[in-house]
C-alpha cells in the first residue's frame, strides 16, 4: 500500500509537469519534417509561443526547456550531439520527423551557385540515374527581399535529394555535399540563400554599409535613413509581382487555345524578323508558318528562348521550357501536324528584363525526315492581343541589405558547419572596392551567426568572354585578384576555375569539378586535413640577366603543364614600369619555378600571369589544380 501511494504522486507530478509543456508554438520554416541539424555545435531552437508559457525541447536523448519571453519569442539550445538520424524533434506537442544531424552548408551566391543540375549541366544525367542520396537534403530560401530584418523566410522546404528533387537542386552545391557525405560518412543539409545577377552589397548588412565608402554608399544611407518609405514601396512593388507571376504562370486557356490554332487570323499583328531583332515585351505571342510534306519523323529544334515559353503546334501545347533550361529537340507527335500548312506559336516571358528572345541563328528549324525546314525569317508577333500587359515589376533586391534582410538574417541562429559562396561577376565593374566589401560580407555574417570565424570557402571567377592575348586592363582579372586578397580574412579558401570557364557563356556547365574543388579546401579549412587544396601560387621571383624566375608554392609534386606535347607555359605577359605589356616565352626550370625570357632591354617592371577575362592557360600541379592569377613587379 505504502508503494502504491508513493506511485500515485509520482503520477500526478508527471502529469502536472508534462501540462506545462502544452502550449502552442510557432517554429521557423527551416524546421521541418527532414531537417539537417549542425553535428557538434549548440543547437538553438527558437520560435514565437505565448508569453509566460513554458516550452520543452528534446531531440536524441538531449532535452532543455525555458518560458516564452514578453515579446512572444523564446530561444533556447541543445547541447552538441553526434552526427546520426534519424531522430524526431519534439517541442512542446509538435514533432518534427525524420531529422538528421550532420554537416550543413550555407550555398550563397549568383547564378553559378543557384544553376540547377538539370539545366545542362555536364553529367548530370548520370546524377539522375543514381537516384540521389537519402542523407542529404536541401533546403531552398526562396528569392525575396525587404527593407527590415526578417525574423523568418518567406517559405522553403527541406527536400531528399532523390530521382525527383535532384534535379532542381543547386550543382555546385550538390557535388559539393556529396562528397562531404561520402569521404566524412555523415547526413548533409545544403541552404541555398542564393540569386543569380546580385552584387556583394545586397547580401550585406546596409547599416554597415552606410559607414563605409564607395558606390555603394548613397544608396546604403537610403535604405537606412527612410526605411519606412522603402517599406511602402516594396509592398506596392511586391503587390504587382504577385499579379505579374500569376498572368505569366500559366496562359488562359481559350486565348491560348485561339491564338495558336491554325485557322486564327493573326493579320492585326506586327511582323518580326527572328532571330535578329527583339521587339518582344510583355506574354509575347509568335507565330511562323510552314509547310510539310509529311507528318512523320519530324523534329523540332529551337533550344534558345529566354527565359520561358510555351510552345503550341496547330493549336495544342507541345512543349513547356522553364527558365535556364535549353528546349531540347522535340520529335513532334505526328497527329499535332498535317500535311501542307501548320503553325508554330510560341508564348514567350522574361520576367527578369521583360524582353523575352526567340531563337538563335542557325538554331531555328525543322527536322522533316532529314531534310531541314528553317523557321528563321518572318514571324507574326503581338505583345498585348492575346495576353494584358504585365505590370511594372522593379528589382530591389541588388540594393545594400536588402537580400541580406530577407534570405540572411532570418537563417543566422541555425548552426552551420560553414558558407560556400560564387559571386563576383555583378561586382566586376567596381573590383576595386570588391575586397572591402567582400571581406565585410564575410565579418557581418560571421559576427551575425556567432559561431566565431566559420569556415567560409569560394569560387574565384571563371575564364569568361572573348579570348585576347593581352589584355592588363581586364575587369575580370583585377576582380580576381580582390578574391585572392580576401584569403587574408582566416580560415578562408578558394576554389580556382580558370580552366574550365566558357568563352560564350557566363553558365559554365561544368559544375562537378567547381563543387569538388571547393570539397578540397573544405578538406583543408574546415576539417584540418593536411592536404594539397589549390593550385600553384606566387610565392616570390628573382631576375638574372635577361631571365626572370618565378616561383610557386602549392605545387605538390611539382609543376605541370596541362598540354600533352607542350613545353611553353602560357599565359606569362610583362611590361616596363612606363611601357605596354607583351608576350613571354617561359618555361618550366624545376619543381616549384617557371623561367621567363624578358624581352630585350627589360630590366624592371610588372609580370602578370593569367591576367585577362578569358586568358589562355595551362600551369597546374600534379592534382590538375591551375595555377592562381598574380601580378608582381620585377627589378
Amino acid at each position: 500500500m505504502k508503494h502504491t501511494w508513493k506511485l500515485f504522486v509520482l503520477l500526478i507530478l508527471f502529469s502536472c509537469e508534462s501540462s506545462k509543456f502544452d502550449s502552442e508554438v510557432i517554429l521557423p520554416k527551416l524546421f521541418a519534417d527532414g531537417m539537417v541539424l549542425q553535428r557538434d555545435e549548440a543547437i538553438s531552437v527558437w520560435g514565437k509561443g505565448i508569453p509566460g508559457e513554458n516550452v520543452r525541447v528534446s531531440l536524441a536523448g538531449a532535452i532543455t526547456s525555458g518560458t516564452v519571453e514578453a515579446d512572444s519569442t523564446w530561444d533556447l539550445h541543445l547541447p552538441e550531439l553526434k552526427a546520426g538520424g534519424p531522430f524526431v524533434l519534439e517541442v512542446n506537442q509538435s514533432k518534427i520527423n525524420d531529422v538528421y544531424i550532420g554537416d550543413v552548408w550555407v550555398a550563397g551566391g549568383q547564378s553559378n551557385m543557384e544553376w540547377r543540375l538539370k539545366s545542362q549541366v555536364i553529367g548530370a544525367e548520370k546524377e539522375f540515374e543514381a537516384g540521389g542520396n537519402p542523407q542529404i537534403r536541401f533546403f531552398k530560401v526562396p528569392n525575396s527581399y525587404s527593407a527590415e530584418k526578417l525574423d523568418d523566410v518567406v517559405g522553403g522546404e527541406w527536400k531528399v535529394a532523390d530521382s525527383v528533387n535532384l534535379k532542381d537542386f543547386s550543382a555546385v552545391a550538390w557535388f559539393f555535399a556529396k562528397r562531404n557525405h561520402a569521404e566524412k560518412n555523415v547526413p548533409v543539409g545544403i541552404i541555398e540563400s542564393n540569386w543569380g545577377g546580385t552584387p556583394v552589397e545586397g547580401w550585406t548588412d546596409a547599416e554597415i554599409l552606410a559607414g563605409m565608402e564607395g558606390s555603394f554608399l548613397d544608396q546604403a544611407k537610403d535604405v537606412t535613413e527612410n526605411q519606412e518609405s522603402w517599406i511602402a514601396k516594396l509592398n506596392e512593388n511586391e503587390v504587382n509581382r504577385q499579379l505579374r507571376d500569376s498572368l505569366v504562370s500559366k496562359p488562359d486557356s481559350i486565348a491560348a487555345a485561339q491564338a495558336s490554332s491554325s485557322s486564327f487570323d493573326d493579320s492585326g499583328w506586327s511582323k518580326i524578323s527572328l532571330p535578329n531583332a527583339n521587339p518582344l515585351q510583355h506574354i509575347a505571342w509568335a507565330r511562323k508558318k510552314f509547310n510539310l510534306t509529311t507528318t512523320n519523323d519530324v523534329v523540332l529544334h529551337l533550344p534558345y528562348v529566354d527565359q520561358m515559353a510555351y510552345v503550341y503546334l496547330n493549336g495544342k501545347l507541345l512543349y513547356y521550357k522553364d527558365w535556364g533550361v535549353m528546349m531540347p529537340d522535340i520529335e513532334i507527335p505526328s497527329d499535332m501536324l498535317v500535311k501542307g500548312t501548320n503553325v508554330l506559336s510560341v508564348r514567350a516571358i522574361n520576367t527578369w528584363n521583360n524582353q523575352p528572345r526567340i531563337g538563335q541563328e542557325g538554331e531555328m528549324y525543322l527536322m522533316e525526315s532529314g531534310k531541314k525546314v528553317s523557321l528563321e525569317g518572318t514571324w507574326s508577333y503581338s505583345n498585348s492581343a492575346v495576353e494584358p500587359q504585365l505590370p511594372k515589376v522593379e528589382w530591389f533586391n541588388w540594393m545594400p541589405g536588402m537580400m541580406y534582410n530577407a534570405m540572411i538574417v532570418p537563417i543566422t541562429n541555425y548552426s552551420i558547419k560553414g558558407v560556400i559562396w560564387y559571386q563576383g561577376e555583378s561586382n566586376a565593374g567596381r573590383h576595386a572596392e570588391y575586397k572591402e566589401l567582400f571581406s565585410t560580407m564575410i565579418t557581418n555574417w560571421r559576427e551575425d551567426w556567432g559561431l566565431g570565424d566559420f569556415p567560409f570557402l569560394f569560387v574565384q571567377l571563371a575564364n569568361f568572354m572573348e579570348r585576347k592575348e593581352v589584355q592588363p586592363e581586364s575587369d575580370w582579372a583585377f576582380l580576381r585578384e580582390a578574391q585572392t586578397q580576401t584569403l587574408a580574412l582566416p580560415n578562408t579558401g578558394m576554389a580556382t576555375i580558370i580552366n574550365i570557364g566558357e568563352a560564350n557563356d557566363i553558365h559554365p556547365r561544368n559544375k562537378k569539378d567547381v563543387g569538388e574543388r571547393l570539397w578540397l579546401q573544405a578538406r583543408k579549412v574546415a576539417y584540418g586535413e593536411d592536404i594539397l587544396a589549390s593550385g600553384p601560387q606566387f610565392d616570390s621571383l628573382y631576375s638574372q640577366g635577361s631571365e626572370l624566375y618565378v616561383k610557386f608554392k602549392s605545387v605538390g609534386e611539382g609543376l605541370e603543364l596541362t598540354d600533352a606535347d607542350g613545353e611553353e607555359v602560357k599565359g606569362f605577359i610583362v611590361a616596363e614600369d612606363t611601357g605596354d605589356f607583351q608576350q613571354v616565352t617561359a618555361v618550366i626550370s624545376d619543381k616549384s619555378t617557371v623561367k621567363i625570357t624578358l624581352p630585350e632591354g627589360v630590366e624592371l617592371g610588372e609580370v602578370r600571369y593569367a591576367w585577362a577575362d578569358n586568358p589562355e592557360v595551362n600551369l597546374v600541379n600534379n592534382l590538375g589544380l591551375p595555377a592562381e592569377a598574380f601580378r608582381a613587379k620585377f627589378e
